[in-house]
């Protein structure tokens, strides 16, 4: 659907400059009008500035969503209406993308929709799960209950996120200091080095001798190296996208050697928090499940999702389709089983969330650390690669003159 950047003006006079996705100019212009903005301009954004705006804008991060349903929350406890609560937010909220759709969210309420309807029309901003815990939230009458769990569920989100890339961090930045370092000692060190003994008429070593061929055809087709990465790299994007791909890479998630079981106690951590929230709001099951399958990122666990999710239609107990599947560890099984038992999945649910939350940040730590000796004594043996062509000249020398 195409995007068009706009310059509107609200009924109190305040400028706002945003994009909207429509089917064509028209119904984006009869949009903006029915949301209460008077159109200065609009045109359609290319879609070259669409991708960068995507890749290069500030997103909505967890954390974010994590204080603003907190802020509402405080607000409504103290007596304030929703209308006006959103518009402080949007005041004071300092992520562009979020104010601007909460001054969205505030002018469709003001017009009689209902403030889960209204999120829902920001679907790029609101998670699904959000507008759905509001919904739920606003039919039992209890919308602090909602953002109040929605709130420590992106605080969970946001770090479990921020504990990955602290880990990654270290490991991240050895692995682009090494490739740096190769790259300078393959065009730039090992070819003068040789450079100067092949004048003296010194016959160079193996060793030397592959890496300026290395050299050589590195710095002659430099951009069919960076086309082919470029390639390769767009492929695969595109492969993921595909039924095929996304089999694949779930596949190799789970098979990883240290990250595989990493990964399944992220999905059953994310599984657990997600379903528990949406059933302490009042959401059936069935709709949990069908909010989950949506959330999960790895294939093989959404089909999963949804086989149990016919079984459970028809009357089975969760804990056995999940059991017969195989993709959750046992003690997930285990826990919704005793849940189901004593009618409290939704308590179980939290306790198996809180286990695997602590279960995920131990084995990051863990793996983390297994990781950064490994890469050191990769990069010990490229050093020595490297130190070996560049010397092995030198040596050879000297023998010579030794044996003259």
């Amino acid at each position: 659907m195409p995007s068009y950047s706009y310059i509107a003006v609200d009924a109190m006079g305040k400028e706002k400059k945003a994009t909207i996705d429509a089917e064509n100019q028209n119904k984006a212009a009869a949009q903006l009008k029915k949301n209460g903005l008077t159109l200065i301009s609009i045109k359609e954004v290319g879609m070259l500035e669409k991708d960068i705006k995507l890749s290069f804008g500030r997103k909505v991060k967890p954390r974010d969503l994590s204080v603003f349903c907190r802020q509402f929350v405080s607000m409504i406890e103290a007596g304030v209406t929703v209308i006006d609560a959103l518009g402080m937010l949007e005041e004071q909220t300092e992520n562009k993308r979020l104010s601007a759709a909460l001054h969205e969210v505030r002018t469709e309420v003001e017009k009689g929709q209902t403030l889960s309807e209204a999120m829902g029309h920001q679907g790029e901003i609101f998670p699904e799960m959000l507008v759905n815990m509001v919904a739920a939230g606003e039919t039992s009458g209890n919308i602090e209950l909602s953002f109040s769990r929605m709130a420590v569920q992106f605080d969970k989100t946001a770090k479990l996120s921020g504990l990955m890339k602290k880990s990654l961090a270290y490991p991240v930045v050895l692995l682009i200091v090494a490739v740096l370092i190769v790259i300078l000692m393959v065009v730039k060190v090992i070819p003068g080095y040789a450079a100067t003994f092949e004048q003296a008429g010194m016959q160079l070593p193996g060793i030397t001798r592959a890496m300026m061929s290395m050299s050589h055809v590195i710095t002659k087709f430099w951009y069919l190296f960076v086309g082919g990465i470029l390639l390769i790299a767009l492929g695969i994007r595109e492969w993921r996208k595909t039924e095929s791909g996304k089999l694949f890479f779930g596949k190799i998630a789970m098979k990883l050697p240290m990250f595989g079981k990493l990964n399944i106690k992220t999905y059953s951590s994310q599984f657990a928090r997600t379903l528990s929230t949406l059933m302490y709001a009042g959401i059936p099951l069935i709709h949990g499940i069908d909010a989950v399958t949506k959330l999960m990122k790895n294939r093989h666990f959404q089909l999963q999702l949804q086989s149990a999710r016919e079984e459970v239609a028809k009357g089975v107990p969760l804990s056995e389709p999940l059991r017969k599947g195989g993709l959750f560890p046992p003690m997930v099984i285990h826990m919704l089983s005793i849940g189901e038992e004593t009618g409290d999945i939704e308590g179980m649910l939290d306790k198996l969330a809180d286990y695997y939350d602590e279960e995920v940040e131990m084995t990051t730590q863990t793996v983390m650390a297994a990781m950064e000796p490994m890469i050191i004594v990769v990069m010990a043996i490229i050093v020595v690669i490297l130190i070996a062509a560049i010397y092995a000249p030198m040596l050879s020398m000297y023998n010579q003159l030794g044996n003259m």
